[in-house]
């Protein structure tokens, strides 16, 4: 019964991913014909001398007449929506954790969910012609933020939290390149797969620990026995927060900067709706340490002196990337972000209007930091001293609680938009198309045929001669009559 369910569990997720993912390749697929469309190439070169001429260019698509060059940023960004696993095309990034650990680990540092960010940033001297786009990528990447950020907070499963926390950060860098900071935009995909890449492969060393246990509420008290693995845990935690000094705190603070130093209405909610999301990031990171490591043991079926360390062929490289973790954010700042900025990117990356260099006031540049800070003690009184708060807390906003465990419902409105109409569809093709027709008139109807042929057939062999010799007295007198008449 168990192994149905997630098996029906699984395939639910395997159709929300294809779903998901192929609404991501179709805007894609159709921004591409549409820059062939208006230019005749899909290099990048040619495509960007010739953005000029079609800025004032109107098109008229699904029956609203639209200008083409915010229909191409459109169209692309969707693709990147769907890679990048921002709302609405974000349902498929969860459900990836059921993966081995460091295949996790590349898809959330590497690879496949900063394709969307990259797209979108190569793609800045289309982007920088089109400010409604881009006020739109503003809006969906803070959303996102937010959303993944308060989702965290309630999961139980240790690699899906660190993966929400992804979907988040990739919301940060999606609002960063909005506000038009492409290069800042790069810079936190930078450091991100340090801290990230740390982290989950950090959590695989404490799965492992607890012999493929991945629910965060059967660890704890497991620090002395984890030594290296809950260190290194802790500078990525530290680094994923923002954290003084640390990577993080380099990217991700000068992300929520410069939204603030856009100026306009949607850059200013950017940057509220950022430092929101820092707190959030940071108490349910330290609420995954806490629960992990601190506290009392919890697991019911390992006992505490089964835990064990993990060899060195698991903790060397958390090592490598604590390094990076550490420095890379102070490192490189001046290389990504700096004065130097504009001979590191060269031309890949366009500014119609330089990048302000203006100073957000002291007020606002110690708003995060010190929030930060303050999240560190306040999760430790959640979750370590008083564990019954945070339970009296969710009784009391049960409504809330519920929505956000069910991860804004987002699931059970794909089933029923989704999962339910392609059973159906899927019946129906089967049971009808393919069973009554296809196989109703194709091997079975003839098969059937033949068959009952066969059977009435049967009946002239009874055995008696006289039968036929009457058979073939009928075949005889046939024959003559054909011969007769013809």
């Amino acid at each position: 019964m168990v192994s149905g369910l997630k098996k029906e569990s699984a395939n639910a997720a395997a159709i929300k991913a294809f779903v998901v993912n192929r609404v991501g390749d179709f805007g894609f697929a159709l921004g591409i014909f549409l820059i062939f469309y208006l230019f005749g190439t899909v290099n990048y070169s040619e495509v960007f001398q010739q953005i000029p001429t079609v800025v004032d260019k109107n098109l008229s698509f699904l029956g609203f007449n639209v200008k083409a060059i915010d229909l191409v940023c459109l169209l692309l960004f969707v693709g990147a929506m769907g890679k990048s696993a921002q709302i609405l095309l974000h349902t498929w990034l969860p459900d990836a954790m059921e993966g081995p650990t460091p295949v996790s680990a590349l898809i959330h540092a590497a690879t496949m969910v900063t394709a969307g960010v990259f797209l979108v940033v190569r793609c800045s001297p289309i982007y920088e012609y089109s400010p409604l786009i881009l006020n739109f990528i503003t809006i969906i990447g803070m959303t996102t933020a937010f959303f993944a950020a308060t989702v965290a907070l309630v999961q139980t499963d240790i690699k899906k939290i660190i993966a929400y926390s992804t979907c988040s950060q990739l919301g940060y860098m999606f609002f960063a390149a909005g506000v038009g900071a492409y290069n800042v935009a790069m810079f936190h995909l930078f450091t991100h797969a340090f801290f990230k890449a740390l982290l989950f492969l950090g959590s695989g060393s404490v799965i492992h620990a607890f012999k493929d246990e991945q629910n965060i509420n059967n660890m704890g008290g497991v620090w002395k026995k984890l030594p290296y693995t809950y260190a290194l845990m802790i500078i990525g935690t530290l680094a994923l927060t923002g954290f003084p000094f640390l990577s993080g705190f380099y990217s991700k603070d000068a992300i929520i900067e410069f939204a603030y130093l856009r100026g306009n209405t949607v850059g200013y909610y950017a940057a509220g709706i950022g430092i929101i999301t820092a707190f959030l990031t940071s108490i349910y990171s330290w609420r995954l340490i806490f629960k992990t490591f601190h506290g009392e043991y919890n697991n019911k079926v390992i006992n505490i002196d089964e835990t064990h360390e993990s060899p060195l062929v698991m903790l060397v490289p958390l090592f490598i990337l604590s390094l990076g973790a550490v420095f890379a954010g102070f490192l490189f700042k001046e290389l990504f972000i700096g004065h130097g900025d504009n001979l590191f990117w060269a031309e890949s990356i366009k500014f119609l209007e330089p990048l302000s260099t203006e100073h957000p006031p002291l007020w606002f540049l110690l708003l995060t930091p010190c929030l930060v800070l303050l999240s560190i003690p306040t999760a430790y009184y959640l979750f370590v001293k008083n564990k019954e708060l945070p339970s009296a807390i969710a009784s009391m906003n049960k409504p809330l609680y519920n929505f956000l465990v069910n991860k804004w419902y987002f699931d059970e409105l794909y089933d029923v938009l989704f999962i339910k109409s392609s059973k159906k569809l899927g019946l129906f093709l089967w049971k009808f198309c393919d069973g009554t027709i296809i196989d109703g008139f194709g091997p079975d109807g003839i098969s059937s045929f033949i068959k009952k042929c066969s059977i009435k057939a049967t009946k002239f062999q009874s055995g008696f001669i006289y039968q036929y010799a009457f058979v073939m007295l009928l075949g005889f007198s046939a024959l003559l009559t054909f011969l007769i008449v013809k």
